[in-house]
């Protein structure tokens, strides 16, 4: 099987419904009552073995609107994965849609913000009713996927429904509950009656009288698994009734009970691999060594209630029933706990191969290998955090380990630049401390990124010593990183920026367009945006006014292509094409991009001071010119808390000096945006969510008087009273949502 087939088919099988199974007990009525419920929410919650993923696989099966499937796993425990997943589930159901995919790249720290809001307004716009399916809730762990969720579902419109299932309580049920808009279906209603039971029995060919279907239920509390279980045992013990009621509450003796009834070959291969979370024949030879796996699973499948096909193409991949697959690991564990560790070292082996890294490293994880992890995590983080996936690499780097990452240089150096794109600005100076006391070594040849070139790229980025160090790094960036390097573009960047800081105009302009070209080229989309907005910053100084809207012209349409709204270089493109569209007299374009760059300026720290200052420069000059001396002070004021940590800014301090002089002598107009402050703009997208102020505090380490005091200053400077008209005018300015 080709790479690119393994990862189309993993991915095919999360957002496919899968197929209906024989012999299974309808829930017809169930899904009759939820769908008749007219509730745009039905929450299916209830532990293991209830059939809550049967139930919304016959109702896919059943449902006459169009249905978007989503099946999580513990991949999609990050807010851009989780986003990205719904959003191609959607697609596949509404073509119209298709744009929004590539938008729910956005880093993390927009998820809230942007991402949510954006596909929950392309969920409402649905051109048809439809069925959204999520199912397993329960594996996503990370508070920040279920603030995001709850801000799509509100998306959900009258006429469609989306039915979530979970092992545990939903966060989002009781808002909704309270007001009306939730169905539930519990272990209450889950629970299997006789003529279910029959059924069941039927499918093993076992033989049971009413009355003992009865007892059953009763002794198992109506439980699915329960009674799979017990119709597996009456086909090997010839006894409908050999378990007791205490049985239903120790599964694993009766699945060891199952396991002794087939051949010792059936047992070791199901034992073996339970280490995987969904499995295919070549992924099962591989771990195991043998060549006909595909023949086992095909086998098992059709013998076993508890192995379950992906999807309905039958593409070759499987799952074992979660409960099934616990109670094999924990085999496993029992019989050879040594062999649990080369088991998913395999499976790395397996998906590293197929080029499927993420999973790779989740098994070298698994097998304790850090040093393993941490080698594969070196080609992952880099696509990782193009891909959006903020949440999932920054575990990655916490559970490889801060000793490990140290002994292999290249991902010492992404481990810094993670910090910085993360704004984690403790952990990017605590990295570029140790890059400065490592040895370098010897690069291997034909390395992309020079652990030297790599490390002076870092330290030109974070200014930490001035613009004189600043360019001694910068040339050590040229000198050393190879001109077929995907880092090329970068380092001639860079090298821009500490000649616009020592006043050398022409020569960054220089630098700036070789960058250009070869971003251009390679459709590096951040890096593009980054130049030709410096360019157009250039030629605004210069008075070029149409030089500089051409250059903004090639810089927005570099974030649009690139879907980089919100990372912090497009601030910089927004900020100065705010001033160009003011400059032409286009007030409303001039409003609506400075509403976007006073948004995505949070994003810029002083670990990359001079983004950071030249797009609060650009702010603060636009608000100037358009008549609000407070909001261009405020902006102002912020930079000078950039300067407490970089005071050395070159020619770039000048012009922020010259700036504070004419804001002293300008006359006070009438505030017309005052910007939130970069603390107010991270509590904003959290007014969207069901979570209180006491909530949202543990969620952004504030106090509640904290949280209370900044919601009320968004309260005062968007001039409403409420937090839902809060949401709505935050929304019309587009500091939240598309």
């Amino acid at each position: 099987m080709e790479q690119t087939d393994v990862l189309e088919y993993l991915y095919d099988t999360k957002v496919t419904p899968p197929p209906m199974r024989r012999g299974q007990a309808s829930r017809r009525e169930l899904i009759r009552a939820a769908r008749e419920s007219g509730r745009t929410h039905v929450a299916v919650t209830a532990p293991a073995g209830y059939g809550k993923s049967t139930l919304v696989a016959e109702w896919a099966d059943s449902e006459e609107r169009r249905v978007a499937w989503v099946s999580l796993d513990s991949l999609d425990d990050d807010p851009a994965a989780l986003l990205a997943l719904i959003a191609a589930a959607f697609e596949r159901i509404s073509p119209s849609s298709s744009e929004a995919i590539g938008r729910m790249r956005w880093q993390e720290g927009s998820a809230l913000s942007r991402s949510a809001p954006l596909l929950a307004s392309v969920l409402a716009r649905a051109d048809a009713p439809f069925l959204l399916v999520i199912d397993d809730l329960h594996v996503l762990s990370s508070p920040a996927c279920h603030d995001v969720l709850d801000v799509v579902l509100d998306g959900v419109p009258a006429g469609s429904q989306c039915v979530v299932t979970s092992r545990h309580e939903q966060p989002y049920a009781a808002r909704r509950r309270v007001d009306g808009r939730l169905h539930e279906i519990t272990t209450a209603q889950l629970g299997l009656d006789v003529a279910a039971a029959a059924v069941i029995f039927r499918r093993e060919q076992v033989d049971a009288s009413d009355e003992e279907l009865a007892e059953l239920v009763a002794r198992t509390e109506g439980w699915a698994s329960g009674l799979v279980l017990a119709a597996l045992v009456a086909r090997y013990e010839g006894d409908v009734l050999a378990i007791t009621g205490e049985d239903r509450f120790v599964h694993d003796y009766l699945y060891r009970e199952l396991l002794e009834k087939v051949p010792v070959e059936v047992q070791d291969f199901l034992v073996r691999t339970s280490v995987l979370t969904r499995m295919s024949g070549p992924l099962c030879d591989a771990l195991l060594g043998r060549s006909d796996s595909q023949a086992m699973l095909r086998t098992l499948e059709e013998r076993s209630a508890f192995l379950i096909p992906l999807d309905r193409r039958r593409t070759g991949w499987f799952r074992y029933h979660e409960l099934f697959r616990e109670f094999l690991l924990a085999e496993l564990r029992r019989r050879d706990p040594a062999l649990v560790a080369p088991l998913h070292l395999r499976a790395a082996d397996w998906f590293g191969a197929s080029g499927d890294p993420a999973r790779a490293i989740e098994h070298a994880l698994a097998a304790g290998d850090r040093g393993r992890s941490a080698r594969l995590l070196t080609q992952a983080a880099l696509p990782g955090y193009q891909s959006g996936r903020f949440s999932t690499v920054s575990r990655w780097m916490d559970l490889v380990g801060d000793e490990v990452i140290e002994t292999i240089p290249p991902l010492a150096v992404l481990a810094a630049w993670t910090a910085v794109l993360n704004g984690d600005v403790a952990g990017a100076e605590r990295w570029a401390d140790l890059l400065g006391r490592l040895d370098p070594g010897e690069d291997p040849d034909g390395v992309d990124l020079p652990f030297v070139g790599g490390r002076a790229l870092l330290a030109v980025a974070m200014l930490r010593d001035g613009p004189d160090t600043g360019m001694s790094d910068a040339m050590t960036a040229l000198q050393t990183v190879p001109v077929w390097s995907s880092w090329r573009d970068l380092a001639l960047c860079l090298f821009g920026e500490m000649c616009l800081l020592e006043g050398r105009t022409e020569e960054a302009d220089r630098a700036f367009a070789e960058a250009s070209e070869i971003a251009t080229r390679r459709r590096n989309f951040v890096r593009l945006a980054l130049v030709e907005s410096e360019r157009a910053g250039i030629a605004i100084e210069d008075g070029r006014w149409d030089d500089a809207a051409s250059r903004v012209v090639v810089a927005l349409r570099a974030v649009e292509e690139g879907h980089i709204e919100d990372y912090a270089i497009a601030s910089l493109a927004w900020a100065v094409g705010a001033r160009v569209a003011l400059h032409q007299g286009d007030e409303a374009k001039a409003r609506e991009r400075l509403a976007q760059a006073m948004r995505t300026r949070a994003l810029s720290t002083y670990v990359l001071p001079f983004i950071a200052v030249r797009v609060r420069l650009h702010i603060a000059k636009a608000l100037l010119a358009s008549g609000d001396r407070d909001g261009s002070a405020q902006s102002v004021e912020e930079i000078s808390g950039i300067e407490v940590h970089r005071p050395r800014l070159g020619r770039l301090g000048d012009q922020v000096r010259s700036l504070r002089e004419r804001l002293d002598m300008a006359s006070v107009a009438g505030s017309r945006l005052t910007p939130l402050t970069p603390a107010e703009l991270r509590l904003l997208p959290y007014l969207q969510t069901h979570l209180t102020l006491a909530e949202i505090g543990q969620r952004l380490y504030l106090s509640r008087n904290t949280v209370s005091s900044e919601t009320a200053s968004i309260y005062r400077k968007l001039q409403v009273t409420t937090r839902g008209a809060a949401v709505d005018r935050a929304m019309a300015l587009g500091l939240l949502g598309a």
